[in-house]
């Protein structure tokens, strides 16, 4: 290999972790084969100008994130991460498995809350959730369904396993990275892009309006769709415009909407226009301030008495965060096995419930052997990593555990598997985790092929979210026969640097041929 990767092997050694690129002793694994091809040819200097031209491509896209309360463009590596045909049909056969689980437990919980009377899970743990809410208790949304977008994040262990890490599935975010991903590995890497055959992602958008529009109420035969953002400060706002651009719809804030009689509209130039469905990028608690904080200005009042009536389609439902309780999440097996009458495909990691006592004490004894973990934690907010943390924290840890033992689960400190990733002069292992995102239209659950890879750029950290410094990667799905859509390398592989409308309609070429001519 490449002097970039000098010492690498001994690198992935030290971390004790599966490298997605190499089997033991620097072999370059088949899926990998043309990446690594394309890599031997570069020099530091080539790579590190790729990478800094899409880094500036990024910016221009205005493909951001919010960091310490700094703008800045999302590291992306130059390095994909690339799944075996094989290994995705496993993956997507599990996201699809658990994504309907989750669908019959909401349904459930929302209702007769038979899963309790079943003994499956105790009462308290629903009850007591922070997202669990009452206020959309007995009635069933619009259209059947309550998980139209979820992204479940999976990890691969040090044996190669892939395991669940959690599940999202109250306002997953992340998806807008996988397609401007893509979109910029096409001129960073087109060596090896150009020679696999790669499972396409720009399916997504249309994939989604179709769900939305599917599950919008009854009756409605053209449903009029929006995306409702809580504005530009929201860190995911980017995302919120993509979508909404990709799919043709309005994207609105609380203020551009309107309650009366049930009906939900929108405020235009034309006079106010009724909306059907609404894929909401708002925390429930801020969706509505007649039902949850009244001191709220993000959302619109009368919303969830609106589609308690039927009068509209929020997506993702009301209440789903329950699903997303870190506690819940070790039930999940358990949940397929009651719902479904089957085996889990994906497992999950390892966990202990601290609201156990036995489970309790061991975690309390083994506190600096094990990743502790807030139940309702994102970002990875809150989230203490045993052996990296200082004495003081440990003891500030466990006297927090003590207080409110339902508000944390434990789990073993698991290596992460790696991906080469560009650092300074040249390629070190990074860990990685792997959220794939799938749309649910009420009769069946779409998995987009691949997902958004994300990145711990420092060395031997486990924390890949962005808030957290993290960055991303490429995922590529490798497909599986000649007759599988496969992704085409553009016309034009060499690096352009243009400034592109975040509307990406084609109605608007000749404002983009402009803007390129300026």
């Amino acid at each position: 290999m490449s002097e970039l990767f000098q010492d690498y092997s001994t690198a992935v050694d030290r971390t004790g972790a599966f490298d997605e690129m190499f089997a033991p002793g620097q072999v370059t694994r088949e899926s990998y084969g043309q990446v690594a091809g394309a890599l031997r040819e570069l020099s530091l200097a080539d790579v590190s100008s790729r990478a800094d031209s899409m880094a500036r491509t990024f910016l221009d896209r205005g493909v951001t994130f919010d960091f310490a309360g700094e703008e800045r463009p999302f590291p992306l590596d130059i390095v994909p991460r690339i799944i075996p045909a094989d290994d995705w049909v496993d993956l997507e056969s599990g996201v699809k498995q658990r994504v309907r689980a989750l669908e019959a437990f909401l349904n459930d919980v929302y209702s007769n809350m038979k899963v309790v009377s079943d003994g499956v899970i105790p009462r308290q743990l629903v009850t007591t959730s922070a997202h669990f809410h009452r206020q959309v208790h007995g009635f069933e949304p619009s259209g059947g369904v309550r998980v139209h977008i979820s992204g479940i994040d999976v990890v691969r262990d040090a044996a190669g396993t892939f395991r669940v890490l959690e599940d999202n599935v109250r306002v997953p975010s992340g998806v807008s990275y996988v397609m401007e991903n893509r979109r910029a590995m096409a001129k960073g890497l087109p060596e090896a892009f150009g020679q696999q055959r790669i499972r396409p992602v720009e399916e997504y958008p249309r994939r989604l309006l179709s769900a939305l529009r599917k599950t919008a109420p009854a009756g409605v035969d053209d449903p009029t769709v929006v995306v409702l953002t809580p504005g530009v400060f929201n860190s995911a706002y980017f995302e919120h415009t993509l979508l909404a651009g990709y799919m043709g719809v309005e994207l609105v804030e609380g203020r551009d909407l309107v309650c009366r009689g049930n009906r939900v509209y929108m405020r235009t130039t034309a006079g106010e226009q009724r909306v059907d469905v609404i894929y909401k990028r708002i925390d429930d608690e801020f969706l509505d301030p007649l039902q949850f904080r009244s001191d709220s200005m993000l959302g619109c009042p009368g919303l969830v008495n609106a589609a308690r009536a039927g009068g509209v389609t929020i997506a993702n439902a009301v209440g789903n965060g329950v699903a997303d309780d870190k506690l819940v999440y070790s039930y999940v097996p358990d949940l397929i096995r009651y719902y479904l009458n089957e085996e889990p495909i994906l497992a999950n990691v390892d966990t202990f419930r601290l609201e156990e006592k036995e489970a309790r004490e061991h975690v309390l004894d083994r506190l600096d052997e094990l990743v502790v973990k807030p139940v309702d934690g994102s970002g990875g907010k809150g989230l203490v990593i045993g052996p990296d943390a200082t004495k003081q924290e440990l003891d500030a840890l466990r006297q927090r555990i003590l207080e409110d033992p339902r508000g944390w689960i434990a789990q073993p400190v698991l290596q992460l598997s790696t991906v080469p990733t560009l650092s300074g002069d040249r390629f070190s292992p990074r860990h990685v985790d792997l959220r794939p995102f799938a749309v649910n239209d009420g009769d069946d659950v779409w998995v987009l092929p691949g997902g958004l890879t994300r990145v711990a750029l420092k060395e031997g950290s486990l924390i890949v979210n962005s808030s957290q410094g993290g960055g991303s990667k490429d995922t590529w799905v490798l497909a599986d026969s000649p007759q599988t859509p496969v992704e085409k390398l553009p016309r034009q592989s060499i690096t352009i640097h243009e400034r592109v409308s975040v509307w990406p309609v084609e109605s608007n070429w000749r404002d983009r041929q402009t803007e390129q001519q300026q």
